[in-house]
């Protein structure tokens, strides 16, 4: 047995990959269905009459009111579909990483052009972050991804070094697990008030959306009392309706995110294996791949022990959720303004890489087995 084998026997398996990908998957878009069902059912007073009243939303599929599910599985797709594209941006925009073209670095360009041609997948955009932090992430999409590199990683590794990771970050694309790993970070970053909805909203676009949800709050706690607009009743019902959402709003979004935290967790910790073995046969040089992860290892910054958001009077500092996407578990962001990781604060710890030395280990057994087989 291999030394490494305690936690994973033998190389990572596409099915295995597949299983963990579906899912985390399915409980994403659970947690999304069942959010956008409590809405729908706060809103039913409402919802009745555009579902063709309560003759038509009666009707039932296996006890299951038909018309519900024909609004709620639409609205939770695109629900998803916002926080795949809100996630991507954010995560680049956590890590000041921005698109760059050929003419900036044609070598990384033409590097990642010739890999993702091997890889069989469509080029991705090419991101570069200016830090001394060396790593690298991708996010995905529903029509590609993002590689994100920093200044740091082109400085520290050698041409065979950078091939290696490039062709890491593009297994991830390869094996479809960027785009729900994306996905699944939204909600513990949420609920670890790393994500604000509104942050880069303008001053009035914030007040419409702040005077839309007190209304639509208002009329919410009014219908479901079925008191009269603006009596004690209902004034009441919607200080009542206010207070409920500020006490267990937090803990609900906490109870949801936990499970995708702990479930997105293990998925990471899989599919760095599964793309350590496939970028390392992409790359044709595990060793490589095995030097690569030993130099940036040994360049990783140290973990802070303050929270960079407390430090500077409360601002969101650097998001987390970008650790969770990279090559190392650390983020593409400096040391000294790297905030807590995702519910920090629950008692349970998810650990989001495997340890290095593990990964390095199977990459070594790999590289002795010789060209012949593995290429």
């Amino acid at each position: 047995m291999s030394r490494h084998s305690a936690s994973n026997d033998g190389p990572p398996d596409n099915s295995a990959l597949t299983y963990r990908i579906a899912v985390t998957l399915a409980l994403v878009l659970a947690a999304d269905a069942l959010f956008v069902a409590v809405v729908a059912y706060l809103l039913r007073p409402w919802l009745l009459p555009l579902l063709g009243g309560r003759s038509a939303a009666g009707q039932s599929l296996g006890g299951l009111p038909v018309a519900w599910v024909a609004l709620v599985a639409p609205v939770t797709l695109a629900l998803a579909w916002a926080q795949l594209r809100y996630t991507r941006r954010e995560a680049l925009a956590a890590a000041d990483a921005r698109p760059v073209g050929e003419s900036a670095y044609p070598d990384l360009h033409a590097r990642l052009r010739r890999l993702a041609q091997s890889a069989d997948v469509t080029p991705p955009t090419l991101a570069v972050a200016e830090t001394d932090a060396a790593n690298s992430f991708t996010v995905g999409d529903l029509r590609g991804g993002t590689v994100a590199v920093s200044t740091g990683l082109l400085d520290a590794l050698s041409d065979d070094e950078l091939d290696a990771v490039l062709a890491h970050e593009l297994a991830h694309l390869q094996n479809r697990d960027a785009a729900v790993m994306t996905l699944a970070t939204f909600l513990p970053a949420l609920a670890n008030d790393e994500y604000s909805l509104f942050e880069e909203v303008s001053g009035p676009v914030r007040t419409l959306a702040l005077g839309v949800a007190l209304v639509g709050g208002y009329a919410v706690s009014t219908a479901l009392v079925a008191a009269p607009p603006f009596g004690v009743e209902s004034l009441l019902a919607f200080a009542g309706f206010v207070a409920f959402t500020v006490l267990f709003g937090g803990v609900a979004l906490g109870l949801l995110a936990l499970p995708v935290a702990v479930l997105s967790g293990r998925l990471s910790r899989y599919r760095e294996f599964a793309a350590d073995r496939a970028g390392a046969l992409l790359a044709g040089d595990p060793a490589a791949m095995a030097g690569a992860l030993e130099t940036l290892a040994d360049d990783a910054p140290s973990r802070p022990t303050d929270d960079a958001r407390a430090s500077d009077g409360g601002s969101p500092g650097v998001r987390s959720g970008v650790r969770e996407l990279c090559f190392l578990p650390h983020s593409i962001a400096d040391a000294d303004e790297e905030g807590d990781a995702p519910l920090a604060d629950l008692p349970v710890e998810v650990e989001t890489h495997p340890p290095t030395e593990e990964r390095i280990a199977r990459l070594r057994d790999l590289a002795a087995e010789g060209p012949e087989s593995y290429r």
